[in-house]
């Protein structure tokens, strides 16, 4: 309401002030302002021959004369509504006691001047009857206000496919068919060019907006991809870059002809145009449009390159395939001599065409269609006992019924005029033939029409194309799954398939000799289980060659689940039952006291391994419960193919591109991180334990320094294939090779360290005494022990060589202070009697001293360090004199 107060108070500002509008009075003069000439006056005023004192109906005209924007036909336009309301106030046989007269306006195609001059000439005598409206955006202004006085508004340029929205524009029509009216020719020309992806670039008006919505929806329902981009107030650049990086070939413009420069300059930069691009514009604009360069970088020449071979459609202006007298009573080729002759008249003999030219049949037959619907109104009116002059703008209920009958005598106007068949829809809409051009050689060539109604295309010419067919809509991709090269393949499944078997000849052996001492101080359950993971192993290597085209997309995600079972399971085995023997090996290396009373038994192994594989099965249960793995490509960046001769596709060369893709198997991360930490954490405590024990060489595990030195392997080549395999994941052959190449180096390196060794001692002793028998190999292999082993005897026997002299030296000191308290006796007896006596005891007790002497031995358990004789051992007395 707030506007509408705004506009009413501008509207009278222009009444009141009456500067640049008057209408054309009855007597042919017209009010004018001194300061600005209306262009208006340069066409004169209508003649109306001899109904001078017949009544007049006014109609208001809007033509969009001058103006900086949107459609200015108005100076095209004019004349030719001048000659329509000239030719239906000379027939007598219309509008019986009426003649039209004419108040025009320049409404300069803007919104806002358009709407004070609509309340200038609701609030200001004469009173209209009806509106003339030009460009799409005035019409819409006065027909959304219009309705409000029951004003019919009939437009001859408007081409806005919104105003064709009866609750929005109850009263309004138009002969000027809708842009909509181009988008089933587009599309006919798409299927018959067997094009199916097309791109629209669109100025942002509404008018082109509701043309690109409606043929999307078109080009969908006909199953055509499309893609829209919008101009922006920045330029084209950006969307004309949007085209060329979806490249899209089949380009359909929607904008004015002096954005269509700035489009199509920005468009030859970019390299849209020649063999492999099309383009369709409007056709409206003129015949050399693309010549009207001046505000733009790229010059007339540039300009004939990008729009050779574009298409145009329009609706039939002129109707040149009929050649019969229209409703007023001329033929198309006579009313356009007789309309070339009042522009000659205007602008002078060597006159431009002026902007709405082709628009002017439009705007001659839109008088002619006013004329009839008033005439049929009035025929309607008189047989209700009404009459036209009671119309009035929203008064009475009388209006409101003269407006309806208006309406519906609209609706059923049916002529031939010199544009074609004029007949509207329920919408008010133009039905009409649409027309075909191309731009051959710098002139519009005319290919055909495209009847709308019966959906039947003519084409009297064949387009012209510069590789003498249509391009293609795209570029060809060729989707090209990229799989492991059949070299690569042949060679690592042949490698693992020498492991398989050699593998399989190590069970062989490892069971043959089972019973012979050294196969058994060597584990040899652990040996088995190993190699049964080596086989698996090595298995997987076949089973990462496979991909989709193979075996089938369908079983692409079964193989997926069956690689993570086979690799994460036969790791599990090969690598566990390693760790189970420098595990022990570890124990016995600590507790060998304990480890020596203790025999390692096969349940520990197979528990050890059992647990690997729990955890395993554990892991893989959960992850293909809660995040099954599925098949997922991925597109890797175009190139051009070495043999594009070999594509069987009906296309030029440098249409074809091939796409490679990927595939691989694909599931939430955090699974990868599970397995993964679980197998590092496995792999790190594997090499801690083959550190501690580099230097074991056990007795009952006689490879466990062998074991440990896999072990090294394993990690090192794991460690470096996890982060190098994640980097070339894009190279497939090279990632199979590098993956292959970690498993068969880890399996064959491993079964080497382990196994060869034996086979080597088994076979050099097989020359001289050898035979399969237990004692021979029990002779031949030596037992061994641990360093430390022989390290801890060294000091024990080290040790006890020390006490023993410690107790020798007490021993020494107790004979010396024997010996002084024999001297004393000796000392204190007198005579030689007495001194002989003693001697002779002394002699007698001496051995007993010596005898207690020897017998004495070193008790380390007891206080005093001595051990009675009885309690001593043999092997004691024996270590002991090796030592003293």
């Amino acid at each position: 309401m707030f506007i509408r107060v705004l506009i009413t108070f501008s509207a009278l500002s222009v009444f009141f002030n009456d500067l640049v509008y008057c209408h054309v009075p009855a007597q042919g003069s017209r009010q004018q302002n001194e300061l600005e000439p209306s262009p208006s006056n340069v066409y004169g005023p209508v003649e109306r021959g001899p109904r001078k004192p017949l009544k007049k109906l006014f109609i208001g005209g809007f033509f969009p004369l001058t103006g900086s924007g949107g459609w200015l036909g108005g100076p095209g336009c004019l004349p030719a509504v001048r000659m329509a309301f000239d030719d239906v106030n000379k027939n007598r046989t219309i509008l019986p006691g009426y003649f039209l007269e004419l108040t025009q306006n320049d409404s300069k195609c803007d919104s806002g001047l358009a709407s004070a001059v609509f309340y200038d000439m609701v609030y200001k005598p004469p009173k209209k009857i009806l509106l003339l409206g030009g460009c799409s955006i005035v019409c819409s202004t006065l027909a959304e206000t219009a309705k409000l006085y029951n004003l019919i508004v009939f437009g001859y340029g408007s081409s806005s496919p919104a105003l064709s929205n009866r609750s929005r524009f109850p009263t309004f029509f138009r002969t000027h068919p809708s842009a909509t009216i181009h988008n089933p020719t587009r599309v006919k020309l798409f299927q018959k060019f067997n094009w199916t992806r097309i791109g629209i670039i669109m100025q942002n008006e509404e008018v082109f907006e509701t043309t690109a919505i409606d043929l999307e929806e078109q080009c969908k329902k006909a199953g055509i991809e499309v893609q829209r981009v919008l101009l922006t107030s920045s330029g084209p650049t950006d969307a004309v870059k949007t085209l060329a990086r979806q490249d899209i070939r089949i380009i359909v413009g929607l904008f004015y002809a002096s954005i269509a420069v700035e489009v199509l300059c920005e468009a030859y930069k970019q390299q849209l145009y020649g063999k492999q691009h099309v383009w369709f514009l409007i056709g409206w604009y003129d015949d050399n449009w693309y010549t009207g360069v001046s505000d733009t970088d790229c010059t007339v020449e540039q300009m004939l390159q990008v729009t050779q071979g574009h298409f145009t459609t329009e609706p039939l202006w002129l109707n040149h395939q009929i050649d019969q007298e229209t409703v007023a009573s001329t033929t198309p080729a006579k009313w356009l001599e007789r309309y070339e002759k009042e522009l000659e008249k205007i602008f002078g003999e060597n006159y431009t065409k002026p902007d709405g030219y082709l628009e002017a049949p439009l705007a001659y037959d839109a008088v002619w269609a006013v004329a009839m619907g008033l005439h049929n109104t009035m025929a309607v009116l008189r047989k209700e006992g009404l009459s036209i002059d009671e119309f009035e703008y929203n008064k009475n209920n009388n209006s409101k019924h003269i407006s309806s009958i208006l309406r519906d005598s609209l609706k059923s106007v049916s002529f031939y005029g010199v544009s074609g068949l004029v007949k509207f829809t329920d919408e008010g809409d133009r039905i009409t033939l649409t027309q075909i051009e191309q731009l051959v050689d710098n002139k519009y060539r005319k290919l055909g029409y495209h009847d709308i109604i019966n959906d039947n295309l003519t084409l009297e010419l064949a387009p012209k194309w510069l590789t003498g067919r249509p391009p293609s809509d795209r570029t060809i991709i060729r989707t090209q799954l990229k799989v492991v090269a059949l070299p690569y393949l042949t060679i690592l499944n042949a490698i693992s398939l020498i492991g398989i078997l050699f593998t399989i000849g190590l069970i062989y052996f490892n069971f043959k000799f089972r019973k012979f001492r050294y196969i058994q101080m060597s584990q040899p359950l652990s040996n088995y289980i190993m190699l049964v993971g080596c086989i698996g192993c090595l298995s997987c290597i076949s089973l990462f060659g496979l991909d989709s085209q193979k075996i089938g997309q369908d079983y692409f995600t079964k193989l997926c689940h069956i690689r993570a079972i086979v690799l994460s399971l036969s790791f599990s085995l090969a690598f566990g039952a390693m760790f189970a023997k420098v595990w022990f090996a570890y124990q016995v290396s600590t507790q060998m006291e304990q480890s020596n009373r203790n025999k390692i038994e096969n349940a520990q192994i197979i528990l050890t391994i059992s647990l690997f594989c729990l955890i395993d099965v554990i892991i893989l249960s959960l992850w293909f419960w809660k995040s099954p793995m599925k098949r997922l490509t991925e597109k890797l960046e175009q190139i051009k193919p070495e043999n594009p001769n070999e594509s069987k596709i009906d296309t030029h060369n440098h249409d074809i591109m091939d796409e490679p893709t990927l595939e691989r198997c694909d599931t939430d991360l955090i699974w990868y991180v599970v397995i993964f930490c679980y197998k590092g954490l496995l792999l790190l405590f594997g090499l801690f334990l083959s550190y501690e024990t580099r230097s074991v060489k056990l007795r009952r595990l006689n490879d466990s320094r062998l074991v440990g030195m896999s072990i090294y392997n394993v990690v090192i080549l794991c460690m470096i294939t996890g982060p190098v395999s994640l980097v070339i994941v894009n190279h497939v052959d090279a990632h199979f090779a590098f993956i292959a190449s970690t498993i068969i180096s880890c399996c064959f390196i491993s079964m080497g360290l382990i196994f060869v060794p034996k086979i080597v001692e088994l076979f050099r002793k097989r020359g001289s005494h050898f035979s399969f028998g237990d004692s021979c190999m029990n002779g031949t292999f030596h037992e061994t022990m641990t360093i430390q082993e022989q390290e801890e005897r060294l000091r024990k026997l080290t040790q006890e060589n020390e006490e023993l002299q410690a107790k020798i030296a007490e021993k020494e000191s107790q004979i010396d202070e024997v010996r002084k308290q024999m001297e004393e006796i000796i000392k204190k007896k007198e005579g030689d009697s007495n001194s002989k006596q003693t001697r002779k005891a002394v002699r007698i007790q001496e051995p007993e001293d010596q005898k207690v002497t020897s017998n004495i031995h070193i008790d380390p358990a007891s206080d005093s360090g001595y051990m009675s004789a009885r309690n001593s051992k043999p092997s004691d007395f024996e270590t002991s004199e090796s030592y003293l």
